[in-house]
């Protein structure tokens, strides 16, 4: 099997578990309803451990010189998935996947804002689509939808933007990719247990542990599935594949909870798919 099909059927299994671990979030919301920041520390602190274990017994460094990076993108993403959580919670299912699968569309806007890059035409074509897309899918239903909900869908998505662009100024100085994971599992699992701390633990609940247990499984294997499909893949590929993840979720909230789709969400989710594809896309190579 050649490394482009590996890349494709990799990326494919990660739209599968992240896809299941936002069905899973909701499921678990609705029943039990633990806080954001608890439900991220149950879904980060196995991982902390498994990865400070596996590089212990490889002997890999822990330190770094890049502390200041890896705490701000640390910092923007777990925050970025707390309010995703909570976003869960609040809005449809389909609603806060297609708002967060803007973050691309952010991370855009943020080069061109601080890192003064040049932004191609067709990126900002991908900029108003998206804006298009994410003005259709909330005004038809604003009045029905939680105001705390949108807010925070939209907030997760920039900061998660934010967290995409300081990753890749990580990569540009060549740090190693296990080292960035680890610093955003350990940041995660501290900042989300402090805050728990303060706003009270809840469980887990016994009747709890299977859904925490499922979406922490979920998410390592997205993590490492996505990884490998980077690795293997044509990246901007395996990036286009990600949005599948909107529909999957999309029909996982139809089948499983009720939530019907009217042919304006279906259409403002087009939009922003399609904005996000375009934005991915690599830019044109002159002859």
């Amino acid at each position: 099997m050649q490394d482009t099909t590996k890349g494709i059927l990799w990326a494919l299994l990660a739209v599968l578990c992240f896809g299941t671990m936002s069905l899973l979030v909701r499921a678990i919301n609705d029943i039990y309803h633990f806080a954001a920041a608890e439900l991220v520390f149950w879904r980060m602190m196995p991982a902390v451990l498994i990865l400070w274990a596996t590089a212990r017994r490889r002997g890999d460094r822990l330190t770094t010189p890049r502390w200041r990076l890896h705490l701000g993108r640390s910092l923007a993403g777990v925050i970025s998935m707390m309010l995703y959580f909570y976003a869960l919670a609040l809005l449809p299912l389909a609603t806060a996947a297609t708002i967060s699968y803007t973050s691309s569309l952010s991370l855009a806007l943020l080069s061109f804002l601080i890192l003064r890059e040049r932004i191609r035409p067709l990126t900002l074509c991908a900029l108003f689509l998206g804006l298009a897309g994410v003005v259709l899918l909330l005004r038809p239903d604003f009045s029905n939808l939680s105001k705390w909900g949108v807010a925070a869908a939209l907030s997760s998505s920039l900061l998660a933007g934010g967290a995409y662009l300081q990753l890749r100024e990580l990569g540009k100085l060549n740090e190693p990719a296990w080292r960035i994971v680890f610093y955003f599992t350990l940041i995660s699992t501290i900042s989300s247990g402090l805050l728990t701390s303060l706003l009270g633990w809840q469980g887990p609940h016994w009747g709890a542990v299977p859904y925490l247990a499922g979406i922490c499984l979920t998410s390592l294997l997205g993590q490492f599935a996505l990884t490998n499909g980077y690795r293997l893949g044509d990246k901007f590929t395996v990036s286009a594949l990600s949005y599948l993840t909107v529909a999957f979720i999309a029909l996982g909230a139809r089948f499983y909870f009720g939530e019907a789709l009217g042919w304006g969400q279906l259409a403002a989710m087009l939009l922003i798919i399609g904005a996000g594809i375009i934005s991915a896309l690599p830019p044109r190579v002159k002859a």
